[in-house]
């Protein structure tokens, strides 16, 4: 399986593709897909399905585009819906823009498969009340979102971010996967469990 990163929207939020040669599933969409729907085209690539790790506009801005051209669903966390009407979901926070409106269906926690891919969706609450990371086994990675970054945790002083949580998610959840595996946060570079396990400074061995 390949994972190619698209740093989109205005706070270059990381925007992924995961596939495997003939189908893909896109995570997080944070601007103009303009690039994922080029390169999905370019490698004759099949998308799937749309997932979300959580409701912040900042993960959302490109979903209706993309979903406009390709019409595929897009999964969001069951237990972001208290979000659903705020700001931080909508846009408008700190004069950013308007989320344009998206069709949406709910997922819970577990695993779950859409076409060939096997997904084991993990809670990490914290940054916010239902935040998800996305596991695939199969290409020994996983998606965090705003949970864990490289060297680094996500923030908690937004409406109902709770950071005591947010740190048991990562050691709870996270943690606990193999060490190898590859992280693919919301922002900034790709780290692993293993390599934040043992040197985060919020939440890992060195902390």
């Amino acid at each position: 399986m390949h994972v190619n990163s698209f740093p989109l929207g205005p706070l270059g939020t990381n925007s992924y593709i995961l596939d495997n040669g003939i189908e893909a599933l896109a995570i997080d969409v944070g601007g103009d897909p303009a690039d994922m729907l080029a390169f999905l085209s370019r490698n004759n690539l099949k998308l799937l399905a749309i997932l979300i790790t959580h409701r912040h506009f900042d993960h959302l801005y490109g979903v209706a585009a993309l979903q406009k051209v390709l019409d595929v669903p897009c999964y969001l966390p069951s237990g972001e819906d208290v979000l659903r009407d705020s700001e931080a979901a909508q846009g408008g926070i700190w004069g950013m823009p308007m989320v344009p409106a998206f069709s949406e269906t709910s997922l819970s926690e577990g695993s779950t498969r859409i076409g060939s891919f096997e997904i084991t969706v993990l809670n990490t609450p914290g940054h916010t009340p239902g935040s998800v990371s996305y596991y695939i086994r199969e290409a020994g990675c996983v998606f965090t979102g705003d949970a864990l970054f490289y060297r680094s945790v996500g923030r908690t002083d937004f409406p109902m971010g709770d950071h005591q949580k947010l740190l048991a998610s990562i050691r709870e959840n996270l943690f606990t996967l193999p060490p190898e595996t590859i992280v693919y946060p919301g922002h900034g570079p790709q780290s692993s469990i293993g390599d934040e396990r043992q040197h985060n400074p919020f939440v890992g061995d060195f902390a």
